[in-house]
């Protein structure tokens, strides 16, 4: 391995050439990756703050907010009056944007395909286990889910 001063460059360059192939899918559906994440987790949790979210996506509230006005420009999610409290908003889904989850859904699938098909169907399935274990080790977890509901990845590689 003398070329490479650390095992953490092949995770930073695949992980770099993984989000190239994501980038360029979710582009043919008029989003980004952030934004699909975004959609995903809001259809778990609406209504939501924005507040909420960025609490979810571990990013300050303006950083949210830059991010929903795009989503709301292109019609995915409504910004309205939240019901008891006059002075917030919550977030919710268009129906434009429910459609929109079953392709982000399909990207995503087509990306663990992908995978699957570079490493074979083991090796595939120990990476998502262990980048999984990763990600909960450091503290990460999935928008819009309680910790207790996590859910295993559903079996795609084949």
């Amino acid at each position: 391995m003398a070329t490479d001063a650390s095992s953490l460059h092949f995770l930073l360059h695949a992980a770099a050439l993984v989000e190239e192939q994501l980038r360029d899918r979710l582009s043919k559906i008029g989003i980004r990756s952030r934004q699909a994440r975004i959609i995903d987790a809001l259809s778990r949790m609406e209504p939501a703050s924005q507040v909420s979210l960025a609490r979810e996506f571990g990013i300050t509230p303006a950083s949210m907010s830059t991010m929903t006005v795009r989503l709301i420009e292109a019609g995915f999610i409504s910004r309205e009056p939240h019901p008891d409290e006059a002075r917030s908003n919550v977030l919710r889904l268009t129906m434009r944007g429910r459609g929109l989850l079953s392709d982000i859904h399909a990207v995503w699938r087509d990306m663990d395909a992908l995978i699957a098909e570079r490493l074979g169907t083991e090796n595939a399935e120990t990476l998502a286990r262990m980048t999984r274990d990763l990600r909960d080790s450091l503290g990460g977890r999935v928008p819009g889910v309680r910790e207790t509901e996590t859910p295993r990845p559903r079996k795609v590689f084949s």
